[in-house]
């Protein structure tokens, strides 16, 4: 795991839209301890605390650029995997965004994050400890 984290902090992926995804797909996994891990690190990257405070209803939310909504759009639609899959328009957008290259790199964000969140879950870490 720490091996595909260091792979993903080497890409191009702009560092607060990479906190972005992390506390989105924490969000719908309910990993409190991730939420917290990572809402630190993107205040410490410059994300504003209006934009982290409105991510989870990013939907209706003026605060995110096209991009970040692809982005956002494409973290739910993989953590939420199982439902329905991505979408054939979903993969288009990003892909006009990002090219192929950077989609599988976000890809590989996303799964990455979705793996922490169930180590972190299912070994039951103690939220706040991450400080």
């Amino acid at each position: 795991m720490r091996t595909l984290e260091t792979y993903t902090q080497s890409t191009p992926i702009d560092p607060k839209l990479r906190e972005l995804i992390k506390i989105r797909a924490s969000q719908i996994n309910g990993c409190a301890f991730c939420i917290d891990m990572h809402t630190q690190e993107a205040i410490a990257r410059g994300e504003s605390a209006r934009r982290i405070f409105a991510l989870s209803a990013w939907k209706e939310s003026p605060l995110f650029t096209e991009e970040e909504r692809a982005v956002l759009q494409l973290t739910e639609e993989v953590t939420l995997i199982s439902e329905d899959g991505v979408a054939d328009d979903t993969y288009d957008k990003i892909v006009q965004f990002f090219g192929e290259h950077g989609v599988a790199q976000l890809i590989m964000q996303i799964v990455v994050i979705n793996s922490w969140n169930r180590i972190t879950v299912s070994t039951k870490q103690i939220f706040g400890s991450a400080v």
